[in-house]
């Protein structure tokens, strides 16, 4: 096996501390690590660390076949996918490519969790807790919540308040999951990575306590052994893997219930990482075919995030 990890980020434009953390890592091993980014607008943050590449959109008919002139080109033997668009592409593409790994979950998995409708079947099933379901909106008891089923990054969520409200999405609610809204419940995301032979390897809940820009800028990691039980029965029930991110939300009473899950690590990861969640590590520990330890993180550990500037010439060209 080569000793050179190059490994494509795949919307991964500001995970530049996540970046550093993975090289650090493959420099401590002895590995020859460099990072890529596939970006539709080479000027992002991540260059800071690392050669970005003119890409296209997900959805774009000639994605797949730039993917591959991008992995031949470059020698990529990793992609690392951090917006939900780019996982099914990426673990599809590694499943039929022997020499490039990709650390999350299949993309039978990615897809059925980047639908939310079928997601909810599934928690159902497994008998896992989440807010109730409405599937008779003439019955509906108020407040709601109405997501977009295959929508990403809490765009397009509603609250709906009355019966107005529903009667506005009522048309299109076979796009939406409607759910009861639960007022004044505490989000806890959970960062978790799960080998590829199911051994869960960490789980580390954090609160967002401060966000800017759709991102948290304050995280602190807690001691929550019911949230690592939760996170742990749905890896189980669920077939997830590599790196993955649970979003619970506790009621009032302290009922923990699943909000939604990302096959991919989250934004805010680097956070439980700080913790000793050390998920960078296990990425590279696991694509060398080292020995994979359980890790146990710290709670109580606050990482605030800070700007950095990078500045480019009018060509893209990284100052």
């Amino acid at each position: 096996m080569s000793r050179s990890l190059n490994i494509l980020f795949l919307g991964g434009a500001k995970r530049v501390a996540v970046g550093k953390m993975i090289l650090a890592a493959a420099r401590k091993r002895g590995i020859d690590a460099r990072i890529f980014g596939y970006e539709l607008d080479v000027r992002v943050p991540l260059a800071a660390i690392g050669t970005i590449i003119p890409g296209k959109k997900w959805n774009d008919p000639d994605f797949p076949i730039h993917l591959e002139e991008v992995v031949d080109e470059l020698g990529i033997t990793m992609l690392l996918p951090f917006v939900d668009g780019a996982i099914a592409p990426a673990a599809r593409f590694a499943a039929s490519h022997p020499g490039v790994s990709c650390p999350v979950s299949s993309s039978e998995v990615a897809e059925f969790f980047f639908d939310k409708c079928i997601s909810a079947e599934i928690f159902a099933k497994a008998s896992l807790p989440i807010p109730e379901t409405v599937t008779d909106l003439d019955r509906a008891v108020f407040p709601l919540i109405a997501k977009p089923r295959r929508g990403s990054a809490s765009k397009g969520i509603e609250i709906l308040t009355d019966r107005e409200a529903l009667d506005r999405i009522r048309p299109v609610a076979g796009e939406y999951l409607v759910q009861r809204y639960i007022p004044d419940a505490t989000e806890i995301t959970v960062d978790c990575y799960v080998a590829a032979d199911g051994r869960i390897l960490t789980v580390s809940p954090r609160i967002r306590l401060e966000t800017a820009g759709g991102e948290a800028v304050r995280t602190v990691t807690v001691d929550s052994p019911e949230a690592v039980t939760l996170a742990e029965r749905t890896i189980q029930a669920t077939g997830l893997r590599g790196a993955c991110t649970i979003q619970l939300l506790r009621d009032s009473a302290g009922n923990l219930m699943i909000m939604e899950i990302n096959p991919r690590p989250g934004g805010g990861v680097v956070a439980s990482v700080n913790a000793g969640a050390n998920i960078p590590s296990l990425i590279v520990d696991e694509w060398a075919g080292l020995p994979l330890d359980r890790t146990f993180p710290r709670p109580g550990v606050l990482t605030v995030r800070y700007l950095e500037d990078i500045a480019f010439l009018p060509d893209g060209t990284k100052i």
